[in-house]
């Protein structure tokens, strides 16, 4: 059977989206499976005692400001450190990821241009419209995958994702659970890349 890694995010993090295309080839690279499980952000920020990044102190936020940067140079990504459309609500574009899974689609293509999107090309992912376009052009079918978006149904999983991330110890996103051993941040990427080469036991507080 695949290795599966847990993979917790939201699509307004840009961390998220400058770790998905490297996350994506350390998972090809050993043949695991990504379970991509969207999250409320601010559920587990209540957890793990974080703050939104208007909030954060001004040095913190200058911090993250050049980490972005610097993190898409190192990644060969374009990035817009200031987007039009931020902050945003990100619970449609999160459950029409989950919608995509329940239906036992592939996410991860359309993720990207969700990722892209709102951090590349200045648009604004909360809109419906946006997302049924970004949609149709991953191959996906916009009106039956919106309609479950907007079910209850669908917003459990969320829920359910977001407590799941909490029972493993994610203190934010994106968040990559192997073998129960939690690698927050897409700066922990290339250490989710060796456990994987080494098949090591998993690191336990």
């Amino acid at each position: 059977m695949s290795t599966v890694i847990d993979y917790y995010f939201t699509s307004m993090s840009p961390f998220t989206y400058l770790g998905h295309e490297a996350v994506r080839a350390v998972a090809r690279k050993h043949g695991a499976t990504l379970a991509v499980k969207p999250v409320n952000l601010f559920g587990i920020w209540d957890i793990s005692g974080a703050v939104p990044p208007l909030r954060r102190p001004p040095v913190r936020q200058r911090l993250r400001m050049v980490e972005l940067q610097r993190i898409a140079d190192f990644r060969g990504l374009p990035l817009n450190p200031k987007p039009q459309h931020w902050p945003v609500d990100p619970t449609l574009a999160d459950r029409s990821v989950a919608a995509l899974v329940a239906a036992g689609a592939d996410p991860l293509d359309y993720m990207q241009a969700v990722f892209a999107a709102l951090w590349a090309q200045g648009e604004n992912i909360a809109e419906p419209d946006t997302l049924a376009r970004l949609l149709k052009e991953a191959g996906h079918d916009a009106p039956t995958i919106l309609k479950a978006a907007e079910s209850e149904a669908t917003g459990a999983i969320r829920e359910k994702n977001t407590a799941d991330a909490v029972a493993a110890d994610a203190v934010g996103v994106p968040c990559y659970v192997l073998n129960g051993e939690a690698f927050f941040g897409q700066d922990r990427v290339e250490y989710l890349d060796h456990a994987l080469a080494t098949d090591r036991k998993p690191f336990i507080a």
